[in-house]
């Protein structure tokens, strides 16, 4: 009967990290900012859905494995280090200890000051007393909307950069038209492939990853 027991329970375990791993992805690595950056390109570039989501979304699976490749080996060695017993609630938190402690470090290294003041200090308004009383701000419960918060800052301010360009390109094309006379011809028929052109001419795509990628250095 408990050996039993102690399968049920490292089945639920399982089923439950499995189902979260999604969450985890988005709220604890690089995808956040990376997938975001990969659509607001494609939009400056006004191609629609090229490439199409599945592509972008895969391209920022595949950069966000190689970002958090170190941290991923550090928690499989923390894991391995010994047994893996799901017996007891003691041995399950010293497991979420061993891998608590990396991600933390990491999200530390991401989550900028002054989000991780504001959702410490924002507890004093709508957490009790009780429920804020140890907490600081290196705490996940902090860390992870402080981590999310600077991402999403971070990815639209490269957002921003990378559109000017492009928005550039789109006003040129407008008023030449313009001036033309040639108020039928649609901006886009014009402004698109010479914004191809001079995202190719760059090498943007590569450009654009390999910036991704030493943004977490």
């Amino acid at each position: 009967m408990f050996e039993a027991n102690v399968s049920i329970l490292g089945v639920i375990v399982f089923l439950t990290a499995a189902g979260l791993i999604p969450l985890f992805v988005v709220t604890m690595t690089g995808f956040l900012k990376i997938a975001v950056v990969m659509f607001l390109i494609r939009n400056a570039l006004g191609v629609q859905q090229t490439p199409p989501n599945l592509v972008l979304y895969g391209i920022a699976i595949i950069l966000t494995v190689y970002v958090t490749s170190p941290l991923l080996g550090t928690i499989y060695q923390r894991l391995t280090a010994r047994p893996i017993d799901f017996s007891s609630v003691e041995n399950l938190n010293a497991l979420a200890d061993d891998v608590k402690q990396p991600i933390q470090t990491e999200l530390m290294r991401f989550a900028q000051p002054k989000e991780r003041e504001f959702f410490l200090s924002a507890t004093q308004r709508i957490w009790p007393q009780a429920a804020r009383e140890d907490l600081k701000d290196d705490d996940l419960v902090v860390l992870l909307p402080a981590f999310v918060s600077s991402e999403l800052t971070r990815a639209f301010e490269i957002g921003f950069l990378l559109y000017l360009p492009f928005l550039v390109i789109d006003l040129v094309v407008s008023n030449v038209l313009m001036a033309m006379g040639m108020i039928m011809v649609s901006p886009t028929l014009i402004s698109v492939p010479l914004k191809l052109f001079l995202f190719v001419g760059v090498n943007g795509w590569s450009r654009l990853m390999h910036g991704l990628i030493l943004s977490y250095t």
